[in-house]
This record gives C-alpha cells, sequence and structure tokens, in this order.
C-alpha cells in the first residue's frame, strides 16, 4: 500500500505543480485574466504541502524523484491539456526519469 500510497501523492503534487504553473503561463504569455496567476500560485503552494506528505524522511530524496516525475507529468499534460505531440525521445526520455524515479523511491534499502 506505501507504493500506492507514494505513486498518488506524486500524482497529486504534479497536477498541482504542473497546472499551478499552467495557470501563471496562461496569465502571462496566453492573455488569460490576472486572477488565473493568482490561481496559480496557490496551486503552486498547494504541491509544496503535498511533497510533505511522502512516508519518505528524506527531503532530497523526495525531491529527487519528483523531478522524474515532473517531467513525464509535464509531457503528459501537454498532451491531454495543449495538443503538445511529443516525439519518440519525448517518450523515451520521460521513460528513463520514470525509472530513475523507481530506483529511487521504490529499491529496498538496508535500515540504518
Amino acid at each position: 500500500m506505501t507504493i500506492l500510497r507514494m505513486t498518488l501523492l506524486f500524482v497529486l503534487a504534479a497536477a498541482a505543480e504542473i497546472g499551478g504553473a499552467w495557470l501563471i503561463w496562461q496569465a502571462v504569455r496566453e492573455g488569460r485574466p490576472w486572477w488565473w496567476a493568482g490561481l496559480g500560485i496557490v496551486a503552486l503552494g498547494a504541491y509544496g504541502f503535498v511533497a510533505t506528505l511522502q512516508p519518505d524522511p528524506n527531503f532530497g530524496r523526495i525531491l529527487a524523484a519528483y523531478g522524474g516525475v515532473f517531467v513525464a507529468g509535464s509531457l503528459a499534460w501537454g498532451v491531454l491539456v495543449d495538443g503538445f505531440r511529443p516525439d519518440r525521445w519525448d517518450l523515451v526520455g520521460s521513460a528513463v526519469c520514470l525509472v530513475g524515479v523507481a530506483l529511487i523511491m521504490f529499491v529496498p534499502r538496508p535500515s540504518t
């Protein structure tokens, strides 16, 4: 159950961070109302709190692993929301990042 919980928290964190950044992008680059940027700032703040819910106590490990989730999630957001069409190298790079996430977070470690 821990792997499922960690995965769901990573997905929630990605939605908050990527969604927040997208809202700000929309306000600044696409001419949406400025309150969209305000919502984006709130979402980015929520991302910071969601990351603290991970059961692993190591900030660096959580953020490093999340980096891989962010890469894959950003490409997925682009596909679902902006009509972006990743090429094979985007997909390969994303897969490499997700393998890195799995290695960082889910490989058994000896107790210290």
